[in-house]
């Protein structure tokens, strides 16, 4: 069983930078992608960023400009630079691994534990 172990979370005041890192705990077969949720208190989980194996990312609206991620497709490891934070960029923000089955026919999903981001106005 793959773990994703997560890192960098804290508190920041509004307009500072923070910086996630997630490692995979042992090589992932068949990656599709990496990428970070968020889900704020009472919200549902949502995407924030993600990058394919051969490198392509996707943003969510909310975060273009601000948070850039990155990928270390040999480590399977992901990164995201969070920058010019805003109070409601708190939230609990998740790994992501997308991964195929063996035969293709199916995507199945790896998931860290989670660290906190809080921003504070």
């Amino acid at each position: 069983q793959v773990q994703l172990v997560e890192s960098g979370g804290g508190l920041v005041q509004a307009g500072g930078s923070l910086r996630l890192s997630c490692a995979a705990s042992k090589s992932i077969s068949r990656l599709n992608s990496m990428g970070w949720y968020r889900q704020a208190t009472g919200q549902q989980r949502e995407l924030v960023a993600s990058i394919t194996s051969d490198g392509s990312v996707n943003y969510a609206d909310s975060v273009k400009g601000r948070f850039t991620i990155s990928g270390d497709n040999a480590n399977n490891a992901v990164y995201l630079q969070l920058g010019s934070l805003k109070p409601e960029d708190t939230a609990v923000y998740y790994c992501n691994a997308n991964f195929r089955s063996r035969h293709g026919l199916a995507n199945y999903d790896y998931w860290g534990q989670g660290t906190q981001v809080t921003v504070s106005s």
